[in-house]
């Protein structure tokens, strides 16, 4: 071969001479973003909250369309792998639903949610058949995944001024702190839960609540300095949970009075001053400000992680939502065992 046909071949086949030089380049989850003076910058570098979150919701968007996307593979070879097999929603799977499921009767009659019931129903059954199917093609070496998830990103939070669960709780090495708002639906949901979790971990965990009233709720900064009021008679999580488990709407200062009687609060005067004159105005603004630094935009929204008694500070993740005890649980579980660890390394 003359080197003209060999330049000429190189030039219409360009990947022939490249072949072999660029192997499969398999997912990193954090790459090497830029390089200064030699020196890498890597994703986890520019990472804060809003980022790690941005970044949850991608990998989670990412995961399932990769699952989709190997069972649509998979079903070229194997029938059973179509999302056809997916089992269809029976009128007896809605009325149970729409029967033993809280809330839902209020949203309307049963012919009027059929509809929502139907397609949450249906979204739920393909991603429970998408996960096993998936699961299966795993298990039988038919896929290999290297998606991950993002690495963990560990906000330090001070717990400032807020309101312990358990004030005596010297020894716990786990933190949950609390940012919500009276009038936030989410917030009344979570507390149920929240419930729960505080009853598994009465020791091993401390739990804290700071108040992040949105603009939008006219009267919740309101109810957070009252709260904080019923704080100086020891009674913030009497009224706290009064609030959380009463109000639908907005209500009357005789009405919050009422509240708080029935929250055990014995001097009402004192109580009315408290409220009334705003002893806890800037309290209440310093839990916002903090909240806002640490990128919180909504309620409720939990910090929990390592707990520092010393420093105050909570080490760890951010959660938005009405996280479920599922997660709370194994997020503890997590911070507990690796402050076993530490206490192991560290005696």
């Amino acid at each position: 071969m003359t080197l003209a046909i060999l330049f000429s071949f190189l030039i219409l086949f360009p990947g022939w001479v490249y072949s072999e030089s660029h192997p499969t380049s398999y997912y990193s989850n954090n790459p090497v973003a830029a390089e200064v003076d030699g020196e890498p910058i890597h994703l986890d570098d520019l990472k804060h909250v809003r980022i790690q979150e941005a970044l949850m919701q991608l990998h989670q968007m990412q995961t399932r369309a990769l699952k989709e996307k190997i069972l649509e593979k998979l079903a070229k070879k194997h029938p059973e792998f179509s999302g056809q097999s997916t089992p269809a929603v029976s009128e007896a799977e809605v009325k149970k639903f729409y029967d033993n499921t809280p809330g839902i009767k209020e949203m309307g009659s049963l012919p009027q949610v059929r509809g929502e019931i139907e397609g949450y129903l249906r979204n739920s059954y393909r991603n429970l058949f998408i996960e096993q199917q998936f699961q299966r093609a795993v298990k039988q070496g038919w896929a290999k995944v290297y998606l991950t998830p993002p690495n963990d990103f560990h906000l330090v939070a001070g717990i400032g001024s807020a309101m312990l669960w358990s004030a005596e709780n010297k020894t716990a090495r786990v933190f949950v702190l609390e940012y919500s708002d009276f009038q936030c639906p989410f917030c009344k949901r979570v507390q149920k839960t929240l419930q729960k979790v505080r009853k598994k971990y009465p020791h091993s965990v401390q739990f804290g609540y700071r108040h992040f009233p949105l603009p939008f709720h006219e009267e919740a900064k309101g109810y957070a300095q009252a709260v904080e009021c019923a704080r100086d008679q020891n009674k913030f999580w009497q009224l706290q949970s009064w609030f959380y488990e009463n109000l639908t709407h907005a209500i009357s200062e005789a009405q919050v009075l009422e509240a708080a009687k029935t929250a055990g609060i014995k001097d009402i005067d004192e109580f009315k001053s408290c409220w009334k004159n705003g002893k806890y105005v800037k309290r209440v603004e310093k839990d916002i400000r903090d909240g806002v630094e640490m990128g919180i935009q909504g309620t409720p929204t939990f910090v929990l992680g390592s707990y520092d008694h010393e420093s105050g500070t909570v080490s760890g993740e951010m959660f938005s939502g009405a996280v479920s005890e599922d997660k709370f649980v194994k997020t503890i579980e997590k911070y507990l065992a690796l402050t076993r660890t530490e206490a192991k390394l560290n005696p």
